[in-house]
C-alpha cells in the first residue's frame, strides 16, 4: 500500500481519479513502467494497475508496456460506463441530518450485525470492533483484503460466530464445508463509514453522501457456502488426494503356479 506522500512514486489528478506512476518509470511505454490508477475516493486501498494482465486464476501475472496515456484512456472508459449508469439512476440521495448530526457531531459509529452479533465500523483501528467482546480480535479489514470484490463493492469472508472473528479454514487439505465457520457479506469500509473515510483520508465529510447517502446501521448477509469458491476448492483437494492414494499405491506381487 502507498500513501501520497511517497517519494517513489508521482501522482496526478484525473477525472476524480489519482494516478501513481513509479519514478523509474521511463518515457512511453515499457514493459517495467509501473502505473496505478485508484478512485480518488478509494486510495490507497483499492486500486488498478495499468498494463497488468490479471485475467488468470493461477500463475504469474504477464506485464505489457504501458504509460500514462494508457492510465488515462482506462480512467475515460471508466468514467464512460458511470456516466451511463448515473442516466439510468434515480435522483440523489438527499443526506439524512439526523443520522449527520449522530455521526459527526455526536461521534456515533456505525454497526454491523454480523449473524446477530453487533460490530463497531472503526476505521480509524483499521477494523470491525465486536461490541461487549473484548476477548475477540473482531476483523481486521487489512486481513481481509483478498476476500474484497471490487464489482460488489463488498468482502465475503468466512465467519467464525462463536469467536466473533474472521477464520480461514486450512484451504491447502480442506475436504468437507466447515461447520463451525459461516461466510458472511458486508459492504467495504467506505460504504459502511463514509464520514470515517472522508476524515481518514482528508476529503471534506460530505464527500459522496449526496450519492451514497448516509446510513448508520446494516446487517451482513450470510452466503451459502455452496455458492463459494470454496465448494470447487474442495473437489479439487479430494482429487489430489485420489491421485497421491494411487501414487504411493505399492503393485500387488503376483502369485506363481504350484507345482
Amino acid at each position: 500500500m502507498i500513501n501520497k506522500d511517497d517519494p517513489d512514486y508521482i501522482f496526478e489528478e484525473y477525472k476524480g481519479h489519482t494516478i501513481a506512476s513509479h519514478k523509474n518509470n521511463v518515457v512511453g511505454k515499457d514493459i517495467d513502467n509501473l502505473i496505478i490508477v485508484y478512485r480518488s475516493d478509494e486510495f490507497p486501498n483499492h486500486g488498478f494497475i495499468i498494463g497488468l494482465d490479471d485475467s488468470k486464476l493461477s500463475g504469474q501475472r504477464k506485464s505489457v508496456p504501458h504509460n500514462m496515456d494508457d492510465a488515462k484512456g482506462y480512467i475515460d472508459w471508466v468514467v464512460g460506463v458511470q456516466q451511463k449508469k448515473t442516466e439510468t439512476k434515480p435522483e440523489k440521495n438527499i443526506v439524512d441530518e439526523k443520522a449527520y448530526d449522530l455521526r459527526v457531531n455526536k461521534g456515533m459509529l456505525p454497526t454491523v450485525d454480523i449473524a446477530g452479533h453487533t460490530f463497531y465500523v472503526d476505521i480509524r483501528m483499521d477494523m470491525l470492533r465486536p461490541k461487549d467482546d473484548f476477548l475477540s480480535k473482531g476483523i481486521m479489514f487489512s486481513n481481509i483484503q483478498n476476500y474484497y470484490d471490487e464489482d460488489k463493492r463488498a468482502y465475503t469472508i468466512p465467519y467464525n460466530p462463536k469467536t466473533h472473528e474472521f477464520q480461514e479454514p486450512d484451504y491447502r487439505t480442506i475436504k468437507e464445508l466447515p461447520k463451525d465457520l459461516i461466510a458472511v457479506q458486508f459492504p467495504s469500509e467506505r460504504l459502511l463509514d463514509r464520514i470515517g473515510w472522508n476524515r481518514h483520508y482528508r476529503f471534506e465529510l460530505r464527500h459522496g453522501l449526496d450519492k451514497q447517502g448516509l446510513k448508520l446501521q446494516f446487517t451482513a448477509k450470510q452466503i451459502p457456502w455452496e455458492k463459494t469458491f470454496l465448494v470447487g476448492l474442495i473437489k479439487s483437494n479430494l482429487k489430489a488426494e485420489k491421485l497421491q492414494e494411487k501414487a504411493t499405491e505399492k503393485p500387488q506381487r503376483k502369485r506363481g503356479r504350484k507345482m
